[in-house]
């Protein structure tokens, strides 16, 4: 795969360090791939990272899942920190590798505090989990590894990819996460990317933003209302209720972000995220808002 140069003006630089996983999440932008990537990529990365600008405010790694490349991830994390010490990292992973404390411990102290760790929650019901995830004991051992995290002082992104299958229990999984998970850093409903399996598979996972609003809106009040930090990435401000529009964040990668002609007109349109180039087709229901007065 070829990878972009790194962009000190680009909100999105990522190291990309494998195409394998090992879950097949069924709504997947980016299905895995059986290939032995991991050695190639590696070196690749190691001279992106020394090539990139000093003053780079954060960079990505993702995959695939990141953490099959075992202890080389830690060596990875330990070469950012080295040769750029005050970008911070962001790394999207299953989680389900850190159920091994000591490969734990030794991930989150090389991150030192510039690591975060982006672990997706599909359900707080473990059959909904792993049906999600394509995995069985995915639930369980990514439950395990968000524990061990937490208990190493971990920055936690709790990722909830909002789909078909898991989109009536947003309020029941906002108080699982209130009652067990209350060590995250911030909780993130996501709204999905229509291109891969989430495109394929679209009769079974795919569900409109405009579909979910009323389930969307109780979950994040209920979190932001007990003081947990809350946001939602992905979806357009004229597909949510305006009591969510503080919680909208402009997430799209810059590279794969685009806007319809009818949002010109828009008055939020430059607080807006937009919309992915990558998606087969647009969300139903984009108008661009023409007040926010009530």
């Amino acid at each position: 795969m070829k990878q972009r140069e790194i962009n000190i003006k680009s909100n999105d630089n990522t190291l990309f360090v494998t195409e394998q996983c090992n879950n097949r999440c069924i709504m997947c932008c980016q299905p895995p791939k059986r290939t032995h990537d991991i050695d190639s990529l590696y070196e690749q990365n190691i001279e992106r990272i020394k090539q990139a600008p000093k003053n780079l405010q954060s960079i990505g790694i993702t995959g695939g899942e990141p953490t099959l490349l075992g202890y080389k991830l830690v060596e990875l994390i330990q070469v950012i920190r080295k040769t750029l010490p005050d970008t911070d990292i962001h790394l999207l992973s299953n989680g389900r590798a850190f159920k091994d404390f000591d490969f734990t411990k030794d991930v989150v102290e090389v991150g030192e505090d510039k690591l975060i760790l982006g672990i997706p929650l599909h359900s707080d019901y473990a059959g909904d989990h792993d049906l999600i995830a394509g995995s069985q004991n995915a639930y369980i051992e990514t439950m395990k590894g968000l524990y061990n995290i937490a208990m190493q002082g971990g920055i936690i992104e709790l990722r909830i990819v909002m789909n078909k299958l898991n989109f009536s229990r947003f309020l029941p999984m906002a108080k699982f996460i209130h009652k067990n998970l209350s060590f995250v850093t911030w909780t993130a409903f996501m709204g999905m990317e229509r291109t891969g399996f989430a495109d394929s598979k679209s009769e079974k996972i795919w569900i409109e933003p405009i579909e979910y609003q009323a389930e969307l809106d109780d979950a994040v009040h209920f979190l932001a209302d007990w003081s947990h930090e809350v946001a939602i990435y992905n979806i357009p401000l004229c597909l949510l209720p305006k009591g969510l529009y503080n919680f909208a964040k402009r997430s799209i990668s810059d590279w794969k972000n685009y806007y319809l002609p009818e949002c010109n007109q828009c008055v939020m349109k430059e607080k807006c995220c937009g919309l992915f180039t990558t998606s087969s087709v647009p969300y139903d229901g984009i108008a661009p808002i023409l007040s926010i007065k009530d």
